[in-house]
Parts: structure tokens; sequence; C-alpha cells
């Protein structure tokens, strides 16, 4: 199985390690074809060896391939929010994880959308039964 796993990068990388500690969880049900997400060398300035236009065609190429969509959502992001909206117009069953915060609150324009599986945590240890029922 290949999942496309999207986290957020220009929006925040101050949840790296829970991104590689899911990336982990997820490698046990199949092939994670996005696991750059998890390294802590990628700073939230992006890729530095590809242009906007060749992340934007790589993955856009890399989300048609998978098999299924799954997103840590707790750190807003436009280019997560974009990939889910085209996981969801590819018709790839979306899987969208949010860590409770006091305060903090996930757009309605994803936990409204009875399209996507929204699953809220609070510790990456509840991650592992979420995915085994979603995957």
């Amino acid at each position: 199985m290949k999942i496309y796993f999207a986290a957020s990068v220009r929006g925040g990388r101050g949840d790296v390690e829970i991104y590689a500690r899911i990336i982990k969880l997820l490698k046990a049900h199949g092939e994670v074809i996005t696991e750059y997400l998890g390294d802590k060398k990628l700073s939230n300035q992006g890729e530095i060896k590809l242009d906007d236009k060749e992340v934007y065609e790589r993955d856009v190429e890399l989300l048609r391939s998978a098999d299924v969509f799954v997103a840590e959502v707790t750190t807003p992001s436009l280019g997560v929010g974009y990939e889910i909206a085209c996981a969801e117009k590819l018709n790839k069953r979306v899987l969208c994880l949010f860590r409770e915060i006091l305060g903090k609150r996930l757009s309605n324009m994803i936990s409204g959308n009875k399209n996507l599986t929204v699953k809220i945590y609070k510790e990456v240890k509840d991650i592992p039964e979420i995915l085994k029922d979603f995957l």
C-alpha cells in the first residue's frame, strides 16, 4: 500500500518529531511515499534542491500514485489544505489527524467535510489504534 503523508512545511516545523513518529507508525502498514516530511533537516523554507514548480509536480504525481492519504493537520498549512482537496477530488481515502491542544481548533473546512475521516488524538501513542481502524 502506498501512503501519502502530508504535514506542515512552510506553515511551521515545530511538530517535525511527531511527523517522524507518525511516519514510523505508517510504515508498518505500507510504503510512505513522502517520508522526507519527517526529516528534521527539512526547514520551514521547504526544499532547497527543487524549485516550487518541481515540488508541486512531484507531489501531485506522488498523490496520484497513492492508495491512501494521511495528514497531520494540527499546524495550519495552505499546502496541506490544498493536498487534502486534491486527494478528495482524486477519490482517495483521507485521514486527518488533529492533536488536541487547549485553545486550538481545527478548520471547519476539514472538520465539517463528511468525505474526510477526522480523528483527534492527545498523544502519538493514541495513533496506532486510529491507523489500524483506518487502514
